[in-house]
């Protein structure tokens, strides 16, 4: 399935972009792996565009097509929300086929535009016995990533994709996809969100900054329901800004990651006020490994199922 993003993107005059067939007919030795590949165009829309809701209409035609046959799913799309959608995808998505994503960081009028080798891999492991089970993927660089770990570490570098805290699960070799590792697999979350709630279950993100005050936050509880703490290093805040974030969480849930990228907060290794104990002691819910933007995305899928404050504190418990 072709969405849009840099690897539809054909560059110079032409302003259309490449169709989900223009983009597979680049791509050299497709056609002889001897997978048979039915494409549909879905979304042509830079990725920074696409919506929860877009997403999971994907996973339902996706859903039907397993339903229907298909051993596996590759789906090109945009890499600026790649690591967003596709943990999205991995929290919902409840069949053992391999749902594997992909995309390009050049233009395939680029010198050494990267998307048909993607696409090549991305075909290879949707189609190996070896990812049945595995859960969403993505796969760049012939490596194969857990959607639940993957991150994009780089702006523009064809090997911007990266497994902080574990390394990709698996690489492509010599035309062979390779698992090295197993990611867990949790019970997925349903994927029959109601729109309506969907659109409602609004989640702020506050990235904590050296000096903060946390003015950003005053009146929060008006417009959202819940909120992403990403602090410093594992956990931290500013002293002044803890019980700013401990009122609100007597309003709504509210989430402490890191801002790091790669690592887990803490739960009770420091104790002074804005430490992650005092604010836990606050209410505030351990996000662990989970980073912000990732946390972001279970807690909206949460409050738009209707989760009460127990059940998402087991869920990060679970999921983080």
């Amino acid at each position: 399935m072709a969405l849009g993003g840099t690897i539809s993107v054909p560059g110079g005059a032409r302003g259309t972009r490449l169709t989900g067939a223009e983009i597979t007919a680049a791509v050299p030795g497709l056609a002889e792996l001897g997978v048979p590949v039915e494409v549909r165009d879905v979304q042509a829309v830079p990725s920074g565009d696409l919506t929860f809701a877009q997403v999971l209409d994907v996973v339902a035609i996706a859903s039907r097509a397993v339903a229907d046959g298909a051993d596996g799913v590759v789906v090109t799309q945009g890499t600026d929300t790649l690591e967003e959608t596709a943990f999205l995808i991995d929290l919902v998505w409840p069949h053992e086929a391999p749902f594997v994503l992909t995309g390009a960081m050049r233009q395939p009028a680029m010198a050494g535009a990267d998307g048909p080798a993607n696409v090549l891999a991305a075909v290879r492991v949707a189609a190996a016995g070896e990812s049945r089970g595995a859960g969403p993927l993505v796969v760049l660089n012939d490596e194969v990533h857990a959607a639940r770990w993957v991150r994009k570490t780089h702006s523009t570098n064809p090997a911007a994709f990266a497994s902080p805290n574990t390394g990709p699960l698996g690489h492509v070799v010599e035309g062979r996809v390779r698992m090295l590792l197993a990611a867990p697999r949790h019970e997925p979350l349903s994927a029959a969100f109601d729109r309506e709630r969907l659109e409602a279950a609004r989640v702020a993100l506050h990235v904590v900054t050296l000096d903060d005050d946390g003015a950003r936050l005053e009146g929060l509880e008006a417009t959202y329901q819940g909120l992403i703490v990403a602090g410093f290093g594992v956990g931290h805040v500013p002293a002044a800004l803890a019980p700013r974030l401990g009122a609100l969480a007597e309003r709504m849930p509210v989430v402490l990651t890191s801002r790091t990228g790669s690592g887990s907060v803490l739960r009770h290794t420091y104790h002074a006020p804005g430490s992650e104990a005092d604010l836990r002691r606050r209410g505030l819910i351990d996000g662990a490994f989970l980073d912000p933007y990732k946390a972001r995305v279970l807690l909206r899928l949460l409050l738009a199922a209707g989760a009460g404050p127990q059940d998402i504190a087991e869920e990060f418990a679970l999921r983080g």
